[in-house]
């Protein structure tokens, strides 16, 4: 059971092996999945098409539609889409207190993190009595997608529902898939709650998205949608993109371990099993340059995996993307980090606060070999909702600024005008818009109005 992991030595083996991700367009669509699409739609429809089939239904027939899917793919004949306050009460009275306050612990934190990043409007005025500034303002709506199933996950959308109560957003729903007999998950709605959400809806897959996308009787359409999902979600996002702002198309999550010789073997076996549990395309990875390391680390992921409940799951992740990467020094560690540029990034090394500062490209750093992923997934503060597929080159974690827009303000005085507009109007002449030049001119050239 020693080579559940691999251990790499060959740079460029690990680039065209670990380190290469798969698109969307590549994920295979398993015999379990196609029959399913089939079962649906009566037509062998490839994923992208079957949701183009959703997104066009529900845009014509609205609830009608919403009703037809949650019958055909959850198997759930439904009455209303609105989950009640009274099943969010049944909920809360079910699910077990200490669960509760943790989960009121987790939105505590991330609050208190994530009111540090708020900005306000400002306006500054000159000598000469002109003004700039920038109106800043929450967005008015906003859908969020809270996966259900077998095991659903309250606390993302806790992660992604309190950024979003702290930026002021007026109001914010959440869309879930319910089960067979009609019911939401009771976490999902204890969440909710906690998160302080104006509705919670009993729709999943793709035809939620469309609903938050284009709007039904039942469901008005938002101003951007928000949330992780399954292949069929992250395809609606990406089509309805444009209608509605998104927050971005995750992929497989995915952590990367830099490690030196002196890093406990059995605290990053631990890491990298806890996040191949998440899914079986997830992506655990560890750079070191000790093969000494990557040989313990190998022989602990082997012991420690017998242990744990999802195993199967574990295996296939680890085999299908894991990868101990033995590298030149740490130097070279780093370098290949910044460029995977991953969602979760651990440094389990002597002085991990020296290389903070070399870390370009990563959704989290998690400092030192006391700082778990694991506990930054719930409490620690930070939304645990991080860029993946290497979007960590140019995106960020979920934040305050998602739900903000910013308005700028022009008050120019008259002495910048006169000041400014021969430079304006060369440029606007140089790219061919006279009209605006015109329009620069006559307001250098004419005198100021009189303020009686």
């Amino acid at each position: 059971m020693s080579d559940l992991i691999r251990v790499i030595t060959d740079l460029e083996q690990a680039r065209e092996s670990v380190l290469r991700r798969k698109s969307w367009e590549q994920v295979e669509v398993t015999p379990a999945l196609q029959a399913s699409i089939e079962r649906v739609f009566g037509a062998p429809l490839t994923p992208d098409q079957a949701v183009a089939q959703i997104l066009q239904d529900v845009r014509a027939h609205g609830d009608t539609a919403l009703f037809d899917y949650t019958r055909r793919i959850e198997g759930a004949d439904l009455e209303t889409l609105r989950v009640s306050e009274a099943e969010i009460d049944a909920a809360w009275s079910v699910t077990p207190a200490a669960l509760r306050d943790a989960l009121q612990l987790a939105a505590d934190r991330l609050q208190a993190f994530h009111e540090r990043q708020y900005r306000q409007s400002w306006v500054e005025w000159d000598e000469e009595g002109g003004a700039l500034g920038q109106i800043i303002r929450p967005l008015q709506r906003v859908g969020l997608y809270a996966p259900g199933g077998r095991t659903p996950y309250p606390s993302s959308l806790l992660m992604a529902a309190v950024p979003a109560r702290v930026a002021g957003v007026s109001e914010i729903v959440v869309t879930s898939p319910p089960d067979a007999e009609g019911r939401s998950a009771p976490a999902i709605l204890v969440a909710a709650r906690i998160a302080g959400v104006s509705a919670v809806y009993k729709i999943g897959g793709a035809q939620a998205i469309a609903a938050l996308a284009y709007g039904t009787a039942t469901i008005r359409r938002v101003d951007k949608i928000g949330g992780p999902g399954n292949l069929f979600v992250v395809l609606a996002k990406r089509r309805v993109y444009g209608q509605v702002a998104i927050d971005g198309l995750p992929g497989p999550t995915e952590t990367m371990l830099i490690a030196d010789g002196g890093a406990d073997p059995a605290l990053v076996a631990a890491d990298l099993l806890a996040q191949a549990e998440h899914d079986a395309l997830a992506s655990p990875i560890c750079l070191t340059p000790s093969a000494e390391l990557a040989q313990h680390v190998q022989v602990e992921v082997a012991r420690q995996i017998e242990d744990l409940s999802r195993a199967e799951i574990i295996a296939q992740s680890l085999q299908g993307q894991g990868g101990i990467i033995v590298t030149s020094d740490l130097a070279q560690a780093m370098a290949l980090a910044n460029e995977y540029a991953p969602e979760h990034l651990c440094l389990l090394v002597r002085d991990p606060w020296a290389w903070v500062g070399q870390v370009r490209n990563a959704g989290g750093v998690f400092v030192g070999e006391r700082s778990s992923e694991a506990l930054g997934d719930y409490v620690v503060g930070p939304s645990h909702i991080m860029p993946t597929g290497g979007t960590a080159r140019f995106s960020s974690p979920a934040n305050v600024w998602d739900y903000l827009k910013i308005t700028s303000v022009f008050a120019p005085a008259e002495p910048t005008i006169r000041r400014t507009s021969p430079a304006a109007i060369a440029i606007a002449r140089a790219e061919g818009f006279t009209a605006h030049a015109a329009a620069i001119a006559r307001r250098r050239d004419e005198p100021k109005p009189s303020a009686g």
